[in-house]
């Protein structure tokens, strides 16, 4: 993540030297690396061979890390001024969430993370690092700077990357040489990003041939602690939610946002209904009716009558009756009865359901759940194609290719309701779009997954770094960039230049921490993220 002008002094004051074959130690008591030689003549002979393909290569890079160093030092001193109140308009960077900079997906609420989610995190890391590196590497040995040697290191708790050149050498280039040089890092990390990014858009036709994309979210994994493990399992797939047919987690989570959102805006209906037969709530009446604090028995639920003045049914609201229908009109009714029966009311997204209270039959009345402000009643129907009845069902219909589409053939197709936060329903599960094909090995479920949360947190890391290293921060790319851009300004003079340098650099490393700050205090005191 840096670039290090090294000359050959010795070793640094306080810090004790290891070495071992081709591989050297410092160690204090704040700063450790490991630092590697072994690669030194490989990428010098490399970036020689291919020196003019390179230059011009990375010179694409000098234009996008300038314009970034420019972009970012304008945002900061923009943003600061924003936060003394000098004017109202702010680019948000307060807003931008901690999890943009590794892109993993959130947490499943009561599931630990798991080995493979942390494997996932250090790997993207150290390959978005690592291109950076080989990036300030192979230009610096196109313009002829053979390389000290590339490091690894924990500076107290902040691991981190660079590549060391002798500072004689590098001196000596010409300006825009070492521009080459500086900005390659930045370079590469965004041309990694783009890679990764169409990796993500074409992960679906390369996995084709092996698993099912879109149809249905399949579920990778449930909380213990959540009520919905009583009824899906590793391998169901999600069909719909209150009618609508679910392609994709992201499908699933774009409809849970917004229900959430009509809510908390006091605008979102509530009037989903079924039409319950009169001898159903006939029966209710004198088994299970409310009493004044509005309880249900176990396996019950509170349901609430529609209004329909076109109605003649015995259940029908009149002036002259509404204390009884305030009083009659509750019912305690099993919802497991309830959801088999048809659909009635405005609250119904999907398309075939009965959208008018006054559709229901004579002898049939529109009830709706009776539920308490801030919670929803949500119907999700599953299925079990991975289940072992679901096997033995195609093993007897003879189907050698298995497809696990539901269709003609389905296997454990069930519905159940859900009652209470919907956005506490989509963090209860692991989702992924993705279906295998054929279901030889279990852990083959979770390849598509985690080729997109490796990829993603790829993406997010590498950009991250691209992001950082364009910060007018001293020890990182961007100082030395300023430094050497400065040097087109010719109407400043050696001193002024190294003065508005080190303003720059102190200004800019000052909002930085800030930035971050505000950042961080935004993520996780506002909601963003859980603390847990």
């Amino acid at each position: 993540m840096a670039i290090r002008r090294a000359r050959r002094n010795g070793t640094p004051r306080g810090l004790i030297q290891v070495r071992a074959n081709r591989r050297t130690r410092y160690l204090s008591c704040w700063y450790c690396d490991w630092k590697f030689f072994s690669l030194n003549e490989l990428l010098y002979f490399f970036g020689q061979r291919y020196a003019r393909f390179l230059r011009n290569w990375m010179t694409f890079g000098v234009a996008l890390s300038v314009i970034s160093l420019f972009g970012i030092t304008v945002m900061l001193f923009w943003e600061a001024a924003a936060a003394f109140h000098l004017h109202r308009w702010s680019f948000g960077l307060q807003d931008i969430p901690l999890s943009l900079f590794w892109g993993t997906t959130p947490l499943v609420s009561g599931l630990s993370i798991s080995i493979m989610d942390f494997a996932v995190v250090v790997f993207s890391t150290v390959i978005s690092v690592t291109v950076h590196e080989l990036g300030h590497a192979v230009a610096a040995a196109s313009e002829g700077v053979p390389i000290e040697y590339v490091a690894i290191f924990l500076a107290v708790i902040f691991p981190g990357a660079l590549v060391a050149f002798n500072n004689d050498l590098l001196q000596a280039l010409p300006n825009f040489a070492s521009l080459r040089i500086y900005c390659a890092g930045i370079w590469h990390n965004a041309v990694f990003c783009v890679v990764c990014g169409l990796a993500l858009l074409l992960l679906p036709l390369t996995l084709h041939p092996l698993y099912i994309h879109g149809e249905n979210a399949m579920v990778l994994g449930v909380s213990p602690s959540s009520p919905l493990s009583d009824y899906l399992s590793r391998g169901d797939v999600i069909l719909s939610v209150d009618g609508e047919k679910i392609h994709s987690p992201h499908e699933l989570m774009e409809k849970m946002v917004q229900v959430d959102t009509k809510l908390l805006q006091g605008t979102g209906s509530n009037e989903k209904g079924y039409c319950v037969p009169n001898a159903l709530l006939e029966e209710s009446k004198t088994v299970s009716v409310l009493d004044d604090n509005f309880s249900c028995p176990d396996g019950h639920a509170a349901f609430i009558g529609l209004p329909c003045l076109n109605s003649s049914s015995f259940f029908e609201i009149s002036s002259t009756h509404h204390g009884r229908y305030k009083k009659e009109n509750k019912h305690c009714l099993s919802p497991e009865l309830v959801v088999k029966l048809t659909k009635c009311g405005e609250g119904w997204g999907g398309t075939g359901f009965l959208k008018n209270p006054c559709s229901c039959s004579k002898n049939e009345y529109c009830m709706k759940p009776l539920l308490i402000p801030g919670l929803s009643w949500f119907e999700v129907s599953y299925a079990k194609p991975y289940s072992s009845e679901c096997f033995q069902l195609r093993r007897n219909t003879s189907l050698i290719d298995f497809n696990p589409g539901y269709g003609s053939y389905p296997c454990g197709v069930g519905t159940f309701v859900y009652v209470g936060d919907m956005l506490i329903l989509a963090h209860s599960m692991r989702l992924s779009a993705y279906q295998p094909r054929w279901m030889h090995f279990s852990w083959s479920m979770d390849v598509p997954s985690t080729l997109e949360n490796i990829l993603a947190c790829a993406y997010h890391v590498s950009a991250a770094l691209a992001a950082i290293n364009s910060l007018p921060v001293f020890f990182l790319d961007g100082e030395y960039i300023l430094e050497t851009a400065l040097y087109y300004i010719t109407w400043l003079n050696p001193r002024k230049r190294r003065r508005a340098a080190k303003v720059t650099l102190i200004a800019g490393t000052i909002l930085s921490v800030i930035a971050l700050s505000r950042i961080v205090y935004f993520t996780y005191y506002s909601g963003s993220l859980p603390l847990e």
